[in-house]
């Protein structure tokens, strides 16, 4: 098994495994993106090699792997998320997929490993008086990227990947053209990803207002540029929640448990609650699983999905006014 994911990382995960080369650019379709392959990586070593690095491909058994994934906890004691579970079985069965491919085996044992992925847990979502009270607390320049991830459901990758040239002031739109992860650059997962987002009258506004303040304000400069790096990389996502948005929330008091995450999450609740036809929500997350007759949003921005967004935008702009004002 370890032979097999040291074969698998140099042949599925070629970013994480030649780390100390530079990056590769290719047209490959099948590559999986470094956000992907960071992932795979870490279930890898941290979950997969410690219990199965000796055993051959012929010794591991379904009920076996099913038992250990049921027993699977934190160093903590808590119980592993049956979404993680069902990830590590998923890595697993590529493992020996990648093994029939390379005819190191010809059966793939994990295929009939029974392993639910619902969630244990729902998760949490910000109700609107509670991102304004939050967007209140948070300093500049992270208060207007938490704004613009609130109101438009952007993965923390894809926000502190945005460029000046990016945002299209003109036509009201962002364009969505890589994902950092790790400061490392890759483009967006999938195409769904790659479609333009609308940009509001008054979230323009604060972008522009961060523009004028920022001295990384050139089309090529990031626009959530770290002055520790002098403006050549963007922040770290970690450093600004742990420096900056865990003590806002806990300034006004929010005792949930957040993450960048609960941003997207919260903003397409917000836009169910607001009544938004489904399909305008998909598209405003762009989610993967799109049907092929949304592909006319491919390279437009509705004028459905731009009033949706503004609805968003207007109910939390009371609390942005009243930081701007200050």
């Amino acid at each position: 098994m370890e032979s097999l994911v040291n074969h698998y990382s140099e042949h599925e995960l070629p970013d994480i495994f030649h780390k100390n080369d530079p990056a590769q650019v290719s047209d490959d379709e099948q590559r999986k993106t470094y956000s992907t392959q960071h992932t795979y990586d870490g279930y890898l070593r941290k979950w997969i090699l410690p219990r199965w690095r000796s055993y051959k491909l012929s010794e591991v058994k379904a009920v076996e792997v099913e038992q250990w994934l049921k027993r699977l906890c934190f160093e903590s004691g808590e119980p592993l998320a049956k979404g993680s579970k069902a990830k590590i079985r998923n890595i697993m069965s590529a493992l020996y997929s990648h093994a029939i491919r390379w005819e190191w085996t010809t059966s793939n044992p994990i295929t009939i490993v029974r392993q639910s992925a619902k969630r244990q847990k729902i998760p949490e979502i910000l109700t609107v008086d509670e991102l304004v009270s939050l967007l209140d607390a948070i300093p500049e320049p992270f208060r207007t990227a938490v704004f613009l991830d609130g109101a438009s459901g952007l993965r923390v990758g894809e926000l502190l990947g945005l460029k000046w040239e990016d945002v299209d002031f003109e036509r009201d739109v962002i364009h969505i053209k890589r994902s950092i992860v790790k400061q490392r650059i890759g483009p967006p997962k999938t195409e769904a990803l790659q479609k333009p987002i609308p940009l509001n009258t008054e979230l323009a506004k604060s972008l522009r207002l961060w523009k004028m303040k920022t001295t990384y304000n050139r089309p090529d400069d990031w626009v959530y540029a770290s002055p520790a790096m002098n403006g050549t990389q963007p922040y770290w996502p970690n450093s600004i929640f742990r420096v900056y948005i865990k003590p806002a929330a806990k300034k006004i008091g929010l005792t949930k448990r957040i993450g960048w995450h609960t941003f997207r999450h919260t903003f397409g609740t917000i836009l169910n609650a607001n009544g938004e036809n489904p399909k305008v929500i998909q598209e405003l997350l762009r989610h993967a699983n799109l049907k092929v007759t949304m592909d006319t949003y491919v390279q437009a921005v509705s004028d459905e999905k731009r009033k949706a967004q503004s609805k968003v935008v207007k109910m939390l702009l009371p609390g942005i006014r009243k930081r701007e004002a200050v």
